[in-house]
């Protein structure tokens, strides 16, 4: 979903203000007017909840969509009801598009069907499909049986499409041409149109059989003889998408070209649709969301101001994970037990081997996540990305860990247990280095998000094995 949003943090901050504070107001006024004696409270409260919904109206009267949907991001539930129940069917809409998916969802669970029909009637069929899977069946089918046939269609052909691919974020709106015609009559085809399809900048050409042509530019529209034919002007060299590419690698073109928007043709070259900039900055910006938090085992469209018991059910899974990790990293210290009894400096130093390694790895494996997300990392340069990046591990751990050496020699006046410093040290960051390459492509190879839980496995890892390295190096030289 798109949320984006049109204002500047500091104005957009100073404009939500009055209408935060008269939240908050509402809120007070509850509290008080409960603690008077019943029937005095219950026309204090009337009066005073008049007041504040009217004063709430229109302060969110001044708002645009975006503004609203970001309001809502920023409030609790209970406070976020009493905005969306105050918006109008067209302003509803507006903003449901834009609302991040856990409190979209949460909206359309606690609006009645009958009240939620109206608002869907007013999207268009890109917005709905932007929100179909959020939608319950019943009413899905309702607001579709409210559609035109054609409209009907491209909705179920949008929704047929794979999650992340071009047909998924496509949309039908755009301008076609055929290539006979002159470029006066193109002119007029233009200035007939009501309202031009955002991000419009050049004119699709077809065929009679609305196979793609070429494009022509807007501003070639513009500078071309009016009597010239469309086909001496347009351009043939058309970068086209098919529904089924990833939308990733969409954006990787519309950023190798310059592109502002793009058609979207079947296997037979004909058009089917448009692919706007807008939507792939949108698709990019919320895939990078994902990963980010996916890294950390979480999920961009967590609710911040949700329930406790999901924000707390969404990070069983991990937790538990980390739990069992963490367990099988102590059990490798229990094994030299007898090792840290004889020499205590061993407790103090060894957790620095391990946190080198866990920084060493994350540097690692977010280089080879934004390379598999640009298609730079793949099967074909795997093995030189392994060359350089253990080099790299090897020439830090030497660097690093000699240094470290130094400091545990100075520090506890023992040579050999400096040498153990720093063999642990390089030996953990080269192995850092190797996981933080092996699980992002790993996953990327299952078809799996390479950022998801990375971070857990490479803390678990390094960890472990930083512990079990400088331990038992040291068993073997120092004891």
């Amino acid at each position: 979903m798109n949320t984006s949003h049109l204002s500047s943090p500091n104005k957009l901050e100073r404009r939500l203000a009055p209408l935060l504070d008269l939240l908050q107001k509402q809120s007070v006024v509850q509290s008080v007017t409960h603690r008077q004696q019943q029937n005095r409270a219950d026309v204090i409260e009337n009066l005073l909840q008049r007041q504040q919904q009217a004063a709430i109206q229109r302060e969110v009267d001044k708002l645009k969509s975006p503004d609203i949907a970001h309001l809502l991001e920023m409030i609790t539930s209970d406070k976020r009801h009493i905005i969306w129940r105050l918006l109008s069917h067209e302003v509803a809409g507006e903003v449901l598009i834009e609302l991040n998916e856990a409190i979209a969802e949460s909206l359309i669970e606690m609006t009645l069907p009958d009240t939620l029909l109206p608002i869907l009637e007013t999207l268009d069929t890109d917005e709905l499909s932007d929100i179909a899977e959020l939608l319950p069946q019943d009413l899905l089918n309702r607001a579709k049986a409210s559609l035109k046939a054609n409209e009907r269609n491209w909705l179920e052909q949008t929704m047929s499409f794979a999650e992340g691919s071009v047909g998924d974020i496509m949309s039908r709106d755009c301008l076609i041409v055929t290539e006979t015609i002159s470029i006066n009559e193109a002119i007029e085809l233009v200035r007939s149109n009501t309202e031009l399809p955002p991000q419009t900048d050049k004119l699709f050409i077809v065929n009679n059989l609305r196979h793609i042509s070429g494009v022509l530019p807007l501003i070639n529209l513009l500078r071309n003889p009016v009597h010239s034919q469309i086909e001496q002007c347009m351009d043939k060299d058309v970068v086209t998408f098919s529904p089924t590419d990833q939308a990733e690698e969409a954006g990787q073109a519309f950023e190798r070209y310059d592109l502002i928007s793009a058609p979207v043709v079947d296997s037979k070259g004909r058009i089917i649709g448009r692919l706007t900039v807008e939507s792939i900055m949108d698709y990019l910006r919320e895939r990078a969301e994902n990963q980010a938090l996916a890294k950390e085992g979480l999920s961009a469209d967590s609710d911040l101001f949700g329930p406790i018991i999901d924000g707390a059910k969404e990070r069983w899974p991990w937790l538990c994970i980390n739990l069992i990790t963490a367990f099988i990293a102590t059990r490798s210290i229990s094994l030299f037990e007898n090792t840290i009894q004889q020499l205590v400096a061993l407790a103090t130093l060894m957790p620095i081997v391990a946190s080198v390694g866990g920084n060493t790895g994350n540097q690692t494996a977010a280089l080879v996540i934004r390379g598999l997300a640009s298609k730079q990392v793949h099967r074909d340069n795997i093995t030189f990305i392994y060359r350089k990046e253990l080099i790299i591990g090897l020439m830090n751990g030497l660097l690093w860990g000699t240094l470290l050496g130094l400091f545990a020699w100075l520090l506890y006046q023992n040579t050999m247990l400096g040498l153990v410093m720093m063999m642990a040290v390089t030996m953990n960051l080269i192995l850092a280095a190797f996981i933080g390459i092996t699980v992002p492509f790993t996953l990327d190879r299952l078809n799996k998000d390479p950022a998801m839980g990375s971070s857990v496995v490479l803390t678990f890892v390094t960890d472990s094995m930083g512990f079990f390295l400088f331990l038992g190096l040291a068993s073997l030289v120092l004891i």
